[in-house]
C-alpha cells in the first residue's frame, strides 16, 4: 500500500516474503502488556516504509488505552494477519507526541489510508497538499489550518522498530484479538 520515508536509520532486511506482506497490507496485529501485566493482541491500522525496519501505527483521533500501554511497556509483537504465511516479529514501541516530529508520520499513515477503495482520495489529495504546503513554507498554524493542526494533534502515533528476527507461521493464523470483532476470521 503506502511506502513513505519514516526515519528509518538503520535497516534490518527483511524476508522478502515479509517485505510483500506489509507493502499489500492494510491490518496489522500487535500484542503488548496491559497495566496489569496480561498480554492484549490488538488491530490496528498501519504504514510501513518500503525496506525498512518501522511501521508506523495511527487511527482516529482520541486517547487510545493501546497507546498508553505502549508508552509504559514499549515490548511488543507485530503479527501480519492478511496474507499466508504469517509473521510474527518483535519490536519495540515507541510513541510520538510532539507535532513536529509526529506530522510526517500521521500524513504517511493518512496518504497509505486513503489508498483504500471507495475513500475520496481527490478531496483528501486537496486537503493533505494544503497542509504539506503549510508546513513547507513554515506558515503559522491560521484558518482552516488550526482544524488540521487540532486533528493531527489528536491522532495516535506509534512508531513501531523491528528488533529481532521475524517468526514466520505456516499455519494457524495469527493470535486472536483480545476484544473479537465480526468478520473478521481470526
Amino acid at each position: 500500500m503506502g511506502r513513505v520515508d519514516i526515519g528509518s536509520g538503520i535497516r534490518r532486511k527483511l524476508p522478502a516474503e515479509l517485505e510483500k506482506i506489509l507493502a499489500d497490507s492494510f491490518y496489522i496485529r500487535t500484542t503488548l502488556v496491559r497495566k496489569n501485566g496480561t498480554p492484549r493482541t490488538i488491530e490496528t491500522t498501519f504504514v510501513w516504509e518500503k525496506g525498512g525496519d518501522k511501521i508506523v501505527l495511527s487511527g482516529y483521533p482520541g486517547k487510545r488505552d493501546w497507546v498508553a500501554s505502549m508508552a509504559r511497556n514499549p515490548a511488543v509483537t507485530v503479527h501480519t494477519v492478511e496474507f499466508e504465511p504469517w509473521f510474527d516479529i518483535p519490536a519495540d514501541a515507541r510513541v510520538i507526541r510532539d507535532l513536529d516530529e509526529k506530522l510526517p508520520r500521521v500524513m504517511a499513515f493518512i496518504e497509505n489510508w486513503a489508498l483504500r477503495p471507495g475513500f475520496p482520495r481527490a478531496r483528501f489529495k486537496l486537503l493533505l497538499g494544503a497542509v504539506k504546503l503549510n508546513r513547507a513554507l513554515r506558515l503559522p498554524w491560521w484558518g482552516p489550518f488550526i482544524i488540521a493542526k487540532r486533528i493531527f494533534r489528536a491522532m495516535p502515533c506509534v512508531e513501531i522498530t523491528f528488533t529481532g528476527e521475524p517468526v514466520r507461521r505456516d499455519a494457524g493464523g495469527p493470535p486472536a484479538l483480545s476484544e473479537q470483532r465480526d468478520g473478521r476470521p481470526y
